[in-house]
């Protein structure tokens, strides 16, 4: 960009001399001291030119940056210019566009690894924190956790009073464990909790604690019950994960059909 604005700046300041030099040679009145000042103020010329030029484009390049820094997430940084001229509205116009930019990348950014409604980790937010983490760091206990009838909770109660219950369900999971550990919503009414560092024991301990609060002050009603859940637990590690979710998963559905509102480890269905 900047070697074509000069090309063109250059051929039309220089233009003019070479004609001026051209003329005055074919009528002999070349005079070596009026080319010298000619050339001297066509390249002052030049210079200054150039320099309002680039003065100029300065606001495009900082445009420019300003949305690559929005498409990255950060905040840009627009310089706010004061008047009411083409620079300033200029310049105001990019900032709105680039912090509203920035604004979306982000709330993308944050959807890509968080559940929207309940703002625990989604399933890929989880497994991205488990890869982050050493491996040797991620062996620990998994419980996948389901809310009993809950589709009676939307049929009977409302979409609006279901997606409250998620909400304040997982909240009440994030408060009940570790900072340490991972909560994140598996799938409709579904969600992990993983405990690294943890045994299983340990989990079935959190879990028993969240089930009896949920008994002393239910999240809703289904009928006549409180709302409850049940789970299925299992040692896991990330290097095993997929398959402890599948045994974790196994005993979440035996705890079902024991008739709900249970923990049952793995272990327990090779009993």
């Amino acid at each position: 960009m900047q070697l074509r604005i000069f090309a063109v700046c250059f051929v039309a300041t220089h233009l003019p001399l070479l004609g001026f030099i051209i003329w005055a040679a074919a009528t002999h009145r070349l005079d070596l001291t009026g080319v010298l000042v000619v050339v001297g103020a066509t390249v002052l010329g030049l210079v200054l030119a150039l320099a309002g030029i680039f003065a100029l484009l300065a606001p495009i390049h900082l445009a420019a940056k300003a949305l690559n820094e929005a498409e990255e997430g950060q905040v840009p940084s627009v310089p706010l210019v004061s008047g009411n001229d083409l620079v300033a509205r200029l310049l105001a116009g990019i900032n709105r566009a680039a912090q509203s930019t920035a604004e979306r990348m982000r709330s993308l950014q944050r959807d890509a690894v968080q559940d929207p409604l309940t703002s625990v980790l989604n399933r890929r937010g989880l497994l991205a924190q488990l890869d982050a983490m050493p491996e040797h760091h991620t062996a620990g206990a998994l419980a996948l956790v389901d809310l009993d009838h809950f589709k009676l909770v939307n049929d009977l109660l409302g979409h609006e009073t279901g997606d409250r219950v998620l909400h304040d369900f997982a909240h009440r999971l994030v408060a009940a464990v570790r900072r340490t550990d991972m909560v994140a919503r598996w799938g409709g009414e579904e969600f992990l909790i993983y405990f690294p560092g943890a045994t299983e024991a340990v989990a079935q301990a959190v879990l028993m604690r969240i089930a009896e609060r949920l008994r002393a002050d239910p999240l809703a009603h289904v009928g006549d019950r409180p709302l409850s859940f049940s789970a299925g637990t299992t040692a896991a590690s990330r290097g095993t994960f997929d398959e402890a979710t599948r045994r974790a998963d196994a005993a979440l559905y035996e705890a079902k059909h024991r008739g709900r509102a249970r923990i049952l480890s793995s272990a327990e269905l090779r009993i």
